[in-house]
């Protein structure tokens, strides 16, 4: 295995949220809000469907402006990898191509890029399907792929919406390993989950219930 796939420095950045309010069809679908978000640390956002939690997320990566409230840095999308709920890969790529394709943009070239692709699908422990196309592999393996690709950017802020939703136990202790080990390397990992024993290996939880945060 290769060493680890930087490609800009390992400084966490720290996300800072205050009285978020998001307003959607007349709805508070957050409803102040405050979140932190640290280096080398990891946040769990949880709470039941349609408490929020995607929506904070994506306010934290900084892809989605508050309608209230503040968010520090502002400029915080420009170091964040995100780990969408329906992946947000490209079908007709292979596995390794999906995640070549952000080092590719980052300036890295394409023998490095294959070499750092193939590790973080091994880190993601997918060893075994880089050159499988992405339409032939399940949803766990496209979940999977996914994370391969936010790891491979070494980001200061990794932002992973249910990561770990469609894997059985085994193959999530594997996901979570990698989102530690980059929240131990420095990042600032942020993640939403219905699971219990995985919020609760986290270091800090958000639980979200209408909008709100709820002890």
């Amino acid at each position: 295995m290769t060493g680890e796939p930087h490609v800009r420095p390992r400084d966490g950045v720290a996300v800072r949220a205050s009285g978020i309010v998001v307003v959607r069809g007349g709805r508070d679908v957050l409803d102040g809000v405050d979140a932190n978000v640290l280096p080398g640390r990891i946040l769990a956002v949880t709470g039941p469907s349609g408490a929020g939690k995607t929506t904070l997320l994506w306010v934290l990566a900084g892809l989605l402006q508050p309608d209230g409230g503040s968010v520090e840095p502002r400029d915080r999308s420009s170091h964040a990898a995100v780990v969408f709920q329906g992946y947000g890969l490209l079908p007709m790529l292979t596995a390794a191509e999906n995640v070549e394709l952000p080092l590719q943009l980052h300036g890295v070239v394409r023998a490095e890029a294959r070499t750092q692709a193939q590790d973080c699908l091994a880190r993601a422990g997918l060893a075994d399907v880089p050159e499988r196309l992405v339409e032939e592999l399940s949803g766990g393996q496209r979940q999977r792929v996914a994370v391969a690709r936010a790891l491979a950017v070494a980001p200061a802020l990794l932002v992973a919406d249910e990561p770990t939703a469609e894997l059985d136990a085994d193959t999530a202790a594997v996901v979570f390993r990698a989102l530690r080990a980059e929240a131990d390397a420095g990042a600032a990992v942020v993640l939403a989950t219905h699971d219990d024993e995985l919020a609760a290996q986290c270091d800090a939880t958000v639980h979200l219930v209408d909008g709100r945060v709820q002890p």
